[in-house]
């Protein structure tokens, strides 16, 4: 398992190169259930393993806003770098014991956004119907992914003060990921992004789903998430993918 400090030290910005895209993302909304580990990892590609938290395994189901986003040296366009995602993850590290994130899924109602990110970071990318609005500290967040028999919503609160996820807590272990992981057909990728540790909210749920889960072919958890948190948001800069 990757030590505190290697969870830590993923969290400086690479000095070394130079970001290719920026983005802001925008009142997230984080779900997880304990999972079983073993499901897990018959999902992963060969040279990930799961990572835990006290010896138990997440699966996760995050809705967010999308927003400015823009290649290095060119501006956001309007009708283009605003838009909805929704992923399903899971945690991981690799067999030098780097922490990240594995993607099942990345629904998007942004056409561009999904053949750009399945081109040049080979993450899977679908295509979805999607519409959110936001009513003061409310959130609306509905998800329609293509083909799929039934959709997702989300209602969620994200109010009072902000705090930083403490190093060593389950907060920490689920918000603060700094690597993905990518399966490309040149091997197991690994994509670094850097922004300031996620200023946690006091988030209130008042509806969610397992569509996610299900469109994935998950069975259903049959319960609520057993952890909640949320996050008004960072600005971010993504790297390249390397080996």
């Amino acid at each position: 398992m990757p030590t505190l400090d290697q969870r830590l030290a993923f969290r400086q910005r690479p000095v070394d190169r130079s970001a290719v895209m920026y983005q802001r993302w925008s009142d997230l909304l984080f779900l997880h259930w304990k999972w079983d580990t073993v499901d897990l990892q018959s999902r992963l590609p060969v040279g990930l393993h799961i990572d835990t938290f006290e010896d138990q395994a997440w699966l996760g189901v995050v809705p967010f806003f999308m927003q400015r986003i823009r290649p290095r040296f060119l501006p956001p366009v309007p009708g283009i770098s605003w838009f909805l995602e929704l992923n399903v993850r899971t945690y991981v590290h690799d067999d030098q014991g780097r922490p990240g994130v594995w993607f099942f899924s990345l629904d998007c109602d942004q056409p561009l956004a999904v053949w750009a990110a399945q081109t040049f970071f080979h993450l899977p990318y679908q295509h979805a119907a999607m519409k959110a609005r936001k009513e003061g500290p409310r959130v609306i967040y509905e998800c329609q992914r293509k083909g799929a028999p039934n959709a997702a919503s989300f209602d969620y609160s994200l109010t009072g003060p902000t705090r930083a996820a403490q190093p060593g807590t389950l907060e920490f272990f689920l918000a603060e990921r700094y690597l993905l992981f990518s399966s490309t057909p040149n091997g197991l990728r690994t994509g670094q992004v850097h922004h300031a540790p996620y200023p946690i909210a006091n988030t209130t749920l008042d509806a969610w789903s397992d569509a996610p889960l299900l469109w994935n072919n998950w069975a259903s958890p049959l319960g609520p998430p057993d952890h909640v948190l949320g996050s008004p948001g960072v600005d971010v800069e993504i790297f390249s993918l390397q080996s």
